[in-house]
């Protein structure tokens, strides 16, 4: 059996919160065929930074205007594409949205909505991302404290 090639991929994205009354809220961005609900994420452009690539494609994916502040953690995982195994690593980052709106969220994704943060987890697809947003409940509770 032939062993596939190998490459490396990294993505950057975001978990953006917002206070809703007493609790906060995050935003999944969500595909109506598949079912499938996760965090925005994409791939560098140019000579952007990770941060930078955040920022922009949660923004786009997202319809919001967000402001980074610190990094969350990373997340790595395998799989198979055009007859090569993939290593992949999506750093992620919070995020406070500050703008925009999730109606203005780019084709990429069917759906750009609001979640109560125990809500998100239990409708999340990838337990790694999951775990994001985890890190992120922790981190806004330090902040807010």
């Amino acid at each position: 059996m032939a062993r596939l090639r190998t490459a490396r991929a990294v993505s950057a994205g975001g978990v953006v919160y917002r206070w809703q009354g007493e609790r906060p809220e995050v935003v999944l961005v969500g595909r109506e065929d598949t079912g499938v609900w996760g965090l925005p994420k994409g791939t560098p452009q140019d000579a952007e930074t990770l941060e930078q690539t955040a920022q922009r494609e949660t923004e786009e994916e997202t319809g919001l205007e967000v402001q980074v502040l610190q990094p969350l953690g990373q997340i790595d995982y395998w799989f198979v594409a055009d007859g090569r195994r993939i290593h992949k690593t999506v750093y992620y980052y919070l995020m406070a949205a500050v703008g925009g709106d999730t109606s203005r969220h780019d084709p990429e994704y069917d759906f750009a909505r609001w979640f109560p943060v125990d809500e998100a987890l239990a409708v999340m697809t990838y337990p790694n991302e999951a775990e994001m947003v985890r890190l992120a409940r922790e981190a806004i509770a330090h902040r807010h404290n």
